[in-house]
């Protein structure tokens, strides 16, 4: 079994504020949708949500504030799952809540070195 993470992709929708019932809707999607991963032993870490504040350090070592309005895209969670290859990984994503509201999963495997 290998270890692959699952990044949350969706772009920014300013003009959405969701009722409190329509994000305890939300909420439940995303539970019932890892339980049903972690049902079948492949959650490895159940994630987390990422906040809206961030820096971004460049090659020159300045830094900038982020992430911006004017991304097309942000990134607003990861969590770690295990399978046998990156294609049982990516249909572990069947069903991921950012998908029924037009987000991505983008799987990545996870790199092991050994140690020195």
């Amino acid at each position: 079994m290998k270890n692959f993470m699952m990044l949350f992709h969706s772009e920014p929708n300013p003009d959405f504020n969701p009722t409190p019932d329509q994000i305890q809707n939300e909420i439940k999607a995303w539970q019932d949708w890892m339980e049903g991963i972690g049902a079948q032993g492949k959650l490895k870490n159940p994630g987390e949500a990422l906040g809206f504040e961030g820096k971004t350090m460049h090659t020159d070592g300045s830094i900038t504030d982020g992430p911006y309005a004017e991304v097309k895209e942000i990134v607003g969670g990861f969590m770690i799952v295990s399978a046998d290859s990156i294609e049982e990984a990516i249909q572990l994503s069947n069903g991921c809540p950012a998908l029924s509201s037009g987000g991505k999963v983008e799987v990545r495997d996870i790199m092991v070195f050994d140690e020195m």
